[in-house]
């Protein structure tokens, strides 16, 4: 039985692709549905740029490879958009800065892109951003913010850096997008918005054709609907055929969860849906580990003394920029953030190396055949017009919200954010599941069936009565 546009247009990535291959929908009905949405939605912030003419042309060819039964992958004909940072021919790419605004139209995919117009995806367009990447908390004096679809009267964080990808997803104007995580880019906007987040490790898709933030902390994820998406999103932006991830139940899981640092100063309502969760998964038979993590005040410890690598490393690609005659034109809260790497010296840098070094291997053998698991962020999304307003409430706000995700990060971790609920206002709340370096499939073996678990428990996850 045919579906319509309107109603495939609210399933996730996974069920789109399915409904194409059984003949009951239609990815050229379904783009121009899509489309209208975004214009529409115009004044939401949250594209850049909207690419009617590619999507219109990927569609066309998409269809036509249905009505032939040889779709070249899942998800062929499912729209997709990008965080303003990945080169896509025929746009700009930005980075949500007003320096790059009428910068060159680009003529090549990036890396993923590319992998992503080979599995038969469809580009909308190019999405809205902190600029530079460099923010948890997604505000930005150029493009505007994008809205936060989850409260109507009050304009809320939509999460940082990849903003306009969280919001897009969890507006409904495309099934899936695809964004960048240095610091939590990819799991605050999930949480906020309340999707899904999946922040993969380090070098495992291809960053070619990306604007860097930390050459080194730089990843790349998509956030999506379902941990499925996430699995089908993550194989195709490595340009893999197959999916190497496989379900793996969690009656036979362990779940560290940290007693220092990442409980502190939560709200009651990200602790209450925290706490419901895991013991959803213990009584589906997991074990619940609490201890004291070290490596978590480890890091902590060090950056405290010596600063962070982002700070570093940002500093290394925009110095030169924030300090010369364009500087006053950069948002004045990320110049802020990269001038703290002016400050960092050589022995700084080593020491940051030497240390992380060591913690990943460290955290690597004490999580073996584990996951860390806390609350995504400490807070639900907050009101942008205090944070407008005074700029040191801004960033003690912003490295608030950034507290939980850098640490994976600086550990190195793969990591993946799932909603857990809302607050008494309605807002969403996310648990976060992390796993040592290039676990990323037993993560998202594991998160299958945790995703499984928990939605459908989902009314008993603290929603608004």
């Amino acid at each position: 039985m045919a579906m319509s546009p309107e109603e495939i247009a609210e399933r996730t990535a996974s069920e789109i692709g399915r409904i194409f291959q059984a003949g009951q929908g239609n990815p050229i009905d379904l783009t121009e549905y899509l489309l209208n949405r975004i214009g529409k939605a115009s004044n939401s912030n949250i594209f850049i740029t909207v690419m009617e003419e590619r999507a219109r042309k990927e569609a066309k060819a998409s269809a036509l490879r249905y009505a032939n039964a040889r779709p070249l992958s899942p998800l062929d004909g499912v729209p997709i958009a990008w965080k303003d940072l990945f080169d896509v021919a025929g746009s700009r790419t930005t980075a949500a800065s007003s320096l790059y605004r009428d910068s060159a139209i680009k003529e090549r995919d990036a890396t993923c892109v590319a992998n992503a117009a080979s599995a038969g995806m469809v580009c909308l367009g190019k999405l809205n951003m902190t600029e530079f990447a460099y923010s948890g908390l997604g505000l930005n004096p150029h493009f505007g913010t994008p809205v936060n679809p989850n409260d109507p009267k009050v304009h809320r964080s939509p999460g940082g850096s990849s903003s306009g990808s969280g919001a897009a997803v969890a507006s409904r104007l495309v099934p899936c997008a695809i964004g960048t995580d240095t610091g939590g880019s990819v799991r605050i906007p999930a949480s906020f918005n309340g999707v899904y987040g999946w922040k993969t490790s380090e070098g495992r898709i291809d960053k070619n054709g990306m604007v860097p933030l930390s050459r080194t902390l730089d990843t790349i994820g998509p956030l999506a609907q379902s941990v499925e998406d996430c699995v089908l999103l993550d194989m195709i932006l490595r340009g893999a055929v197959v999916a190497d991830a496989r379900r793996q139940f969690v009656d036979k899981l362990r779940i560290v969860v940290p007693e220092n640092y990442v409980l502190e100063s939560c709200d009651s309502s990200v602790l209450e849906n925290f706490e419901n969760a895991l013991h959803i998964l213990e009584n589906a038979g997991a074990t619940i580990e609490r201890r004291f993590v070290p490596e978590i005040d480890e890091a902590i410890k060090l950056t405290q003394l010596h600063g962070s690598l982002a700070s570093a490393e940002s500093y290394n690609e925009y110095g030169n920029l924030v300090e010369g005659e364009q500087g006053g034109q950069i948002d004045a809260r990320v110049v802020h953030r990269i001038l703290l790497g002016a400050k960092m010296s050589a022995n700084d840098l080593l020491c940051i190396q030497n240390t992380r070094r060591a913690a990943v291997d460290s955290i690597g053998l004490a999580l073996k055949g584990a996951l860390l698991a806390m609350p995504t962020t400490p807070i639900t999304a907050p009101e942008i017009a205090p944070l407008e307003a005074d700029m040191d409430l801004f960033h003690k706000v912003n490295l608030h919200v950034l507290r939980n995700t850098m640490i994976g990060n600086f550990l190195g971790f793969c990591g993946l954010a799932i909603p857990s609920g809302r607050d008494h206002n309605g807002l969403p709340t996310s648990i976060l599941f992390n796993a040592p370096k290039d676990q990323d499939d037993f993560l998202l073996g594991h998160g299958l069936d945790i995703d499984r678990l928990l939605q459908g428990s989902f009314e008993r996850i603290g929603n608004p009565s």
